[in-house]
């Protein structure tokens, strides 16, 4: 399983996932931003940070370097994709996840453990937890209030496309507690709090995270 795992300037959390891949026994490609190239992976991830200094808007100016539009393409042909916190606002803004992210609520930087619960077990990146499992993984985000028009989150609810919500407090003001969902097809997952900081039980709250990334495993063998 080769994954690449895309650098923007101003990416942080770019080697964090790459170990991610490496834990779940796959091979992390490094993509830089402005390289059109996928190198011949199976799979991306668009890892957290603060790409581009969150200029314009977080995401708004990533979306249109070159990597991005062969990510684009690779996943209107089915390639599975992530986007982790900054990733998922660069997701949104590409169109190939529905909604955006804004400030949060209290416009206050949120950096907590958090749990959540995995609504949705059928996606490329959810299939090794069970449905209703409740996961603890960092949240770290000052804009990661998932909103969107009232007949798009009526869309995600009906068609099962929120993949991860709050589960308790409600951290950032999200509507219906989001804090992930999935492309209609099951292959894009987006979320805010991050996994990739959760794979090993003695450097995170859990090693909860790692099951996002069997599951690719999963995905990429049974293609």
């Amino acid at each position: 399983m080769r994954v690449g795992v895309i650098t923007f300037p101003g990416t942080l959390d770019d080697v964090d996932a790459a170990r991610a891949v490496t834990y779940a026994g796959g091979e992390a490609v490094s993509l830089w931003h402005a390289d059109a190239d996928l190198r011949g992976v199976d799979a991306v991830v668009v890892p957290g940070g603060f790409s581009y200094g969150d200029y314009l808007r977080c995401g708004a100016i990533a979306r249109f370097a070159p990597v991005m539009t062969s990510v684009v393409e690779a996943a209107g042909k089915g390639m599975p994709v992530l986007g982790i916190c900054n990733g998922f606002q660069i997701l949104c803004e590409a169109g190939l996840l529905p909604g955006a992210l804004v400030r949060n609520a209290k416009l206050h930087f949120v950096c907590r453990d958090q749990w959540l619960r995995v609504e949705n077990n059928t996606t490329a990146w959810t299939t090794r937890y069970d449905a209703g499992a409740e996961i603890l993984v960092p949240l770290k985000s000052g804009e990661g209030g998932y909103v969107a028009d009232q007949s798009t989150v009526d869309e995600l609810e009906g068609e099962g496309r929120v993949v991860f919500r709050y589960v308790g407090t409600n951290p950032n003001g999200s509507r219906n507690d989001i804090a992930g969902i999935t492309s209609a097809n099951g292959r894009v997952v987006g979320l805010m709090p991050h996994p990739e900081h959760a794979i090993d039980a003695l450097t995170g709250p859990s090693d909860d995270g790692l099951g996002l990334f069997y599951s690719l495993l999963d995905a990429v063998v049974s293609a």
